[in-house]
């Protein structure tokens, strides 16, 4: 029996090696290394040990000729959601995309794939984040006024596929969940640019979920 549990301690410490390798190889060095730093930027966020770095006049200077942000993020425009703070971070160092509900367009994408080409950066993290104004909007339904009405469509099948959760599921929240993660596939699907980057390995997309209560950053598979 001893033998059997050992065999099996051993194949499941294999299977989890394999697992971690497997999904850490589609993102390459440069953009594991940046989101190390967003994810220790956010641990010093959640501490209450906040560095503040590269944010005095001297940064200031150097990026006022040019810039070369580590990631790009696409974040909700939420007033308790900025990204440069949540994550600890400095002048330059992000080129952020906000709109209500973390929601594409041809606009925004294009924002991304600006970055993403004139700026080599290496990594896009879509963020949503707990009990989202716009995702609440669409989970009500009804008809929404102005020009809110096309945030709330583009939330819709989002929503949709959450109402097939089973009994006792957060509908905001698990929308929430899926609205990020569609926001991934169509950048990573988007065509010509941003495909071909992820592609060739230059260009790793990841979705992300900011908790209000906590201040701490969740990484979605």
């Amino acid at each position: 029996m001893k033998k059997t549990f050992g065999t099996f301690t051993v194949a499941l410490a294999c299977l989890l090696v394999f697992s971690f390798t497997a999904s850490a190889k589609d993102m390459n060095a440069k953009a594991k290394r940046n989101l190390d730093s967003l994810m220790a930027g956010n641990s010093r966020y959640t501490g209450g040990e906040l560095a503040h770095p590269r944010q005095g006049a001297e940064r200031m200077k150097d990026v006022a000729l040019s810039q070369h942000p580590g990631a790009i993020v696409v974040s909700c425009s939420d007033s308790r959601v900025p990204p440069e703070i949540i994550f600890d971070q400095g002048l330059g160092d992000l080129f952020v995309v906000r709109v209500a509900g973390n929601v594409l367009n041809d606009v925004n994408i294009g924002s991304v794939e600006y970055a993403a080409e004139h700026f080599d950066v290496p990594l896009v993290v879509v963020m949503g984040h707990k009990r989202c104004g716009a995702v609440t909007e669409a989970v009500k339904g009804g008809e929404a006024p102005g020009h809110i009405a096309s945030i709330v469509d583009a939330i819709a099948p989002a929503v949709a596929e959450a109402r097939k959760c089973s009994r006792g599921c957060d509908l905001v929240e698990r929308a929430s969940h899926i609205n990020v993660e569609r926001a991934v596939k169509a950048l990573k699907d988007s065509d010509p640019i941003l495909s071909h980057l992820v592609k060739k390995g230059k260009l790793s997309v990841i979705g992300a979920y900011y908790d209000l209560d906590t201040g701490k950053v969740e990484l979605l598979p």
